[in-house]
């Protein structure tokens, strides 16, 4: 039988539906629909000044909205042959390693509340709100932060703030380790998530799975490795498992913690002293540029005219993780129950996902010309 969950579910914390054929309990294959919060930002980005179109970058996910603003900047400054000072690449990075803490914390929790454990997805959550406090400290806001311009951030940090935020780094760090014990030592939550929801390296690699999902199945790339910042100036290690299943996607986002957190500290005991940003002048011209957000790669595609945006695509994370859980993770899954906790697992955003989709008059979806959007199978 074909077993609907959604678009509106307790299970699912964005509207999706998701279509299990199943005999008995056990899933034995999936198929999305998608639809739901289409909004087209990539089309009202046309023809505005990237003065504003960076303001609707950051609303492309609310979750992560942080990375997008960097990224929309890196576009145009690669468009310009331009990179920000130093200071202000330092707070970059600084401000991306708080928010995929809290990402990461979030996603375990919601994973957790998927597994009814919901002990660990209390302590999620009181986890998460010392970083939220830390992005506000930093930046002024904990969510649709206004941090990032072409050129640099908007403004510099206090080098109070800057020793408050590593006290509340060190603080998660001293006690972290708890936490992780009670996911990986835990009988319930290891019966709910080993060995289920698996997918191969190479399945990884079809699907074209990104971030914590394809490193959790044995694809050992992080996009940091190649940003110039992250690569010349900073120690930082990839964090990548083999397992594949529901366990190996929640503890490789528990491992890049504490990865997360050596950055900051070296960030913040390192910080060159100098402008924070910079008058760049965007001459007419197409960039691409591509960043690690907590949930995978963001890539920017942009042809300007040195004022307004002409083109605009964005390519984002959850639209090949999901794509990769629909086609892999839930074939062959035992139980219903099984299957929710796998989509929770793969840590889907919807409203980004959902960004692109053009519908014409006739119903059928289409791309825009020029720059090619990802096809939707």
């Amino acid at each position: 039988m074909i077993l609907p969950v959604g678009p509106i579910h307790p299970g699912l914390k964005e509207p999706l539906r998701l279509k299990l054929k199943t005999q008995g309990e056990k899933v034995l294959s999936a198929e999305i629909d998608y639809g739901y919060v289409h909004r087209g930002i990539e089309r009202i980005m046309e023809g505005k000044t990237w003065q504003k179109a960076i303001y609707l970058s950051e609303r492309v996910c609310g979750i992560c909205s942080y990375i997008h603003t960097q990224t929309f900047a890196e576009t145009f400054e690669k468009i310009a042959g331009e990179q920000a000072p130093l200071r202000a690449q330092y707070l970059r990075v600084l401000t991306n390693e708080l928010d995929r803490i809290q990402s990461h914390f979030i996603a375990n929790s919601t994973y957790f509340k998927a597994l009814e454990h919901e002990t660990l997805f209390m302590y999620m959550l009181s986890l998460r709100e010392p970083i939220m406090d830390a992005i506000e400290l930093l930046t002024g806001n904990r969510v649709n932060m206004g941090w990032n311009v072409v050129g640099g951030v908007r403004m510099d940090a206090k080098e109070t703030h800057l020793q408050q935020i590593k006290e509340i780094i060190l603080k998660l760090e001293s006690g972290y380790d708890k936490y992780v014990e009670m996911f990986e030592q835990g009988p319930l939550v290891g019966l709910r998530s080993h060995d289920v929801g698996k997918m191969s390296r190479e399945q990884a690699i079809k699907a074209r799975a990104v971030g914590p999902i394809g490193r959790a199945s044995g694809i050992s790339y992080d996009f940091r490795e190649d940003h110039p910042t992250y690569r010349d100036h900073l120690d930082f290690n990839v964090i990548w498992r083999k397992e594949g299943d529901n366990f190996a996607r929640t503890m490789n986002r528990f491992d890049e913690v504490p990865e997360s957190i050596k950055l900051i500290k070296q960030v913040i005991d390192n910080i060159p002293s100098g402008d924070v940003r910079k008058k760049i002048d965007i001459p007419a011209g197409y960039g691409e540029w591509s960043n690690e957000a907590p949930r995978g790669e963001v890539r920017y595609m942009i042809e300007s005219n040195g004022n307004l945006i002409r083109k605009a695509s964005i390519r984002t994370p959850s639209i090949m993780n999901i794509d990769a859980c629909a086609k892999y993770m839930l074939k062959d899954v035992a139980t219903v129950a099984d299957a929710v906790a796998t989509y929770a697992s793969v840590d889907p955003c919807i409203a980004c996902a959902e960004r692109v989709v053009i519908i014409d008059e006739s119903g059928q979806e289409r791309n825009f010309d020029g720059i090619h959007n990802i096809q939707l199978e």
